[in-house]
């Protein structure tokens, strides 16, 4: 992209443009370290409220809910946690958290959130909720108002604090998804696709399969160049605490059921297990595109493949195109009924969004990264 689009996901340069007019504000006040080549990360604020469900305040603004003078009287309340110096949040309840940033979205900006990468990977799954909205994650264009954040470990309980980012949110101007048409010539120049092979050979466009996205597959065969031949990894139930100020602290050992390649390359998924897998093919993001899983694909099985499927410009690409991809890593749950998966099997989507113009600061490059370079990866909580 040599010139800057009319609809699109903006970039790291508009993100500071919107903190300076005033359309982003958070006390304390937003922090370099939080903008990303096309997103924000975001913070927990000061408590947390224990909640008996989940909900949506399509009726009503979120203070309401809250501001009472006995939890007891509430329907929705069970109790408050204060978040300034840490507190665990325990597996399977609900929490709601109020953030520390505020939006005033101009009336052509909408914007979406969505679980960061770290988060995803300890089964820890969060939505953003905002007043009078029916529905999660998607922040309609012109709002004014707060943001909260509804977290519920599933796997894990973890320790947080006020400070901590779990997810992250993105800023849209008009239609920005990327047609199949133009994925297909987008990938005849500059391959999107790459085996994950020690050739590391860009798919062909017989290979290459694009339905409303790009559809990708799962690897049930591991790395055979290792011994271990480890494909991937289920969470053990009845851990420990992780504290997500810990990174490189916990033996992976106590936490993950490592899961070996099986001679028929098969994988049977239990349900409401939690898995973490990696895919077939390695993906790049060149520098004026972002790009996001699709947490449902009803054609790919009952099952949701990602948490934070999020990937910045540049993830996988590099400065100049230098990388030939980077392979996806999967956080899988099925539901309902034991599903029986194949090496090489069709697996989850990916849809390409275009930048309104090429980032000031790409993924992994003048930012830093934590999964530019993976394979399969568990979260930078656990020792390598």
């Amino acid at each position: 992209m040599s010139r800057r689009a009319t609809n699109g996901i903006l970039p790291y340069q508009d993100i500071k443009q919107l903190i300076a007019t005033g359309a982003l504000t958070a006390s304390p006040a937003i922090e370099d370290r939080q903008i990303q080549p096309a997103s924000l990360d975001l913070r927990l604020g000061r408590k947390a409220y224990r909640l008996i469900s989940s909900f949506l305040p399509e009726l009503s603004p979120i203070s309401s809910r809250l501001d009472v003078l006995d939890f007891y009287q509430s329907d929705l309340v069970m109790y408050e946690m204060d978040l300034t110096e840490g507190a665990i949040l325990e597996k399977g309840h609900v929490y709601l958290v109020p953030l520390l940033e505020h939006l005033k979205l101009p009336k052509n900006l909408r914007a979406r959130a969505n679980p960061k990468s770290t988060t995803g990977r300890l089964d820890v799954f969060t939505r953003v909720v905002t007043d009078l909205n029916a529905g999660f994650d998607e922040i309609r264009a012109g709002y004014h108002g707060p943001l909260f954040l509804e977290v519920v470990p599933r796997s894990f309980a973890v320790k947080v604090r006020t400070g901590q980012s779990l997810n992250q949110i993105r800023f849209v101007r008009g239609e920005a998804t990327v047609s199949d048409a133009s994925l297909k010539t987008l990938h005849s120049k500059s391959p999107l696709l790459y085996h994950n092979s020690p050739t590391r050979k860009a798919l062909e466009q017989r290979e290459f399969r694009a339905e409303r996205g790009l559809f990708l597959r799962i690897d049930l065969k591991g790395d055979d160049r290792t011994d271990s031949r480890i494909i991937g990894y289920r969470a053990k139930k009845n851990s420990h605490v992780i504290d997500l100020a810990k990174v490189g602290h916990y033996s992976a050992a106590d936490f993950w059921e490592p899961l070996y390649r099986h001679r028929q390359d098969s994988l049977l998924l239990e349900p409401e297990e939690f898995y973490i897998l990696a895919s077939k093919e390695r993906i790049r993001v060149p520098a004026g595109y972002a790009a996001e899983m699709v947490a449902y694909e009803a054609a790919c099985g009952e099952l949701r493949t990602h948490y934070a499927g999020f990937f910045d410009p540049g993830f996988g690409y590099g400065a100049k195109g230098e990388i030939k991809g980077t392979q996806v890593v999967l956080e899988v749950r099925p539901h309902d009924v034991p599903f029986l998966i194949h090496d090489g099997q069709t697996f989850f989507k990916v849809v390409y969004d275009r930048m309104l113009d090429v980032p000031s600061q790409l993924y992994g490059t003048t930012l830093g990264s934590s999964y530019q370079g993976q394979a399969l990866t568990l979260s930078k909580h656990f020792k390598a």
